[in-house]
């Protein structure tokens, strides 16, 4: 892989980043659901590009442990600030959601908990057993914060036997200092590390975003990085800037490009890299999941 030479961003985004708003009545019917069960989806908190086309394909990814964070990435359109306590009734209304939108694949992701010794895992967990409880057979993603590497919490969340478990790495190592400041990237590694060494194994995945002035070298070794981990799903699109307070896109990528990394990142080991401008972590996160349909108990 050739790295590629910095370009600034231009004023217009490129004609591959434009989507068709698609904002029906199913849509709407999944919005006033969650509305009216008081709880947040990344989706909304994070204003997904995609959030249109899962809610209209009844699928949502929510998120846990309340809608402020104890960090504060300089990407990120989660608001920041001091959480509330954890509400233990979450875990069950999210389960409840998903009997109501009769999902067959749901996606558990949260806020980072620094304030909680345990970061939160035992809301996952139990959010994890409510939801088989009341929806056999759904298969259930987690995408999790570090937990500060503490692996008694992933243990936590590891027993509740999760399909899949994801944590993102969301940028390259040199940019950590600028994009996420209160993130370790190795740290993140230990924990794709700890995940994929786990028994039953879950399905590991983790991604990046792309934009913030990394270059093509640079994600190349974040793919190296984290098939050494035991990434079996990784996950690449297109940073775009929630606001003039976050940080500015450096760099479009073309379409080709990222089929470019998609091929290096399955050529270094990682068994299903999905990449693309429009690529989000949890985005159609079943169809992810597809290739490993055999890992998944029946």
């Amino acid at each position: 892989m050739t790295e590629n030479a910095f370009t600034p961003v231009s004023g217009r985004k490129p004609p591959w980043l434009k989507i068709k708003p698609n904002f029906g009545p199913v849509y709407t019917e999944v919005r006033d659901l969650l509305k009216q069960l008081d709880l947040h989806t990344v989706c909304q908190e994070a204003s997904c590009p995609n959030i249109g086309e899962c809610f209209s394909a009844r699928t949502a990814t929510f998120i846990i442990l309340g809608d402020r964070c104890t960090r504060n990435c300089r990407f990120c359109d989660v608001k920041p600030g001091q959480p509330a306590p954890p509400d233990c009734n979450e875990p069950v209304r999210v389960a409840h959601a998903v009997k109501m939108l009769n999902l067959r694949f749901a996606v558990v992701t949260s806020v980072t908990r620094d304030d909680l010794p345990d970061g939160g895992a035992p809301i996952f967990a139990e959010a994890i057993r409510q939801i088989r409880r009341r929806t056999p057979g759904c298969r259930v993603e987690v995408l999790i914060p570090d937990m500060q590497g503490n692996t008694g919490s992933l243990d936590m969340i590891l027993d509740a036997q999760p399909d899949v478990l994801a944590h993102n790495l969301e940028t390259v190592p040199e940019l950590y200092s600028v994009v996420r400041p209160q993130a370790v990237y190795e740290r993140s590694l230990t924990v794709l590390r700890y995940a994929a060494a786990g028994l039953p194994k879950p399905i590991v995945k983790s991604g990046l975003m792309v934009g913030f002035g990394e270059n093509m070298i640079q994600i190349e070794r974040v793919l190296e990085d984290a098939a050494d981990a035991g990434c079996q799903i990784f996950t690449v699109g297109q940073y775009l800037a929630p606001s003039k307070n976050h940080l500015p896109v450096r760099r479009y990528y073309a379409p080709e490009e990222f089929t470019e990394i998609k091929t290096v990142g399955e050529e270094l080991g990682i068994a299903h890299v999905v990449s693309g401008p429009l690529v989000r972590s949890s985005y159609m996160a079943h169809r992810q999941t597809e290739k490993f349909v055999s890992e998944f108990p029946t």
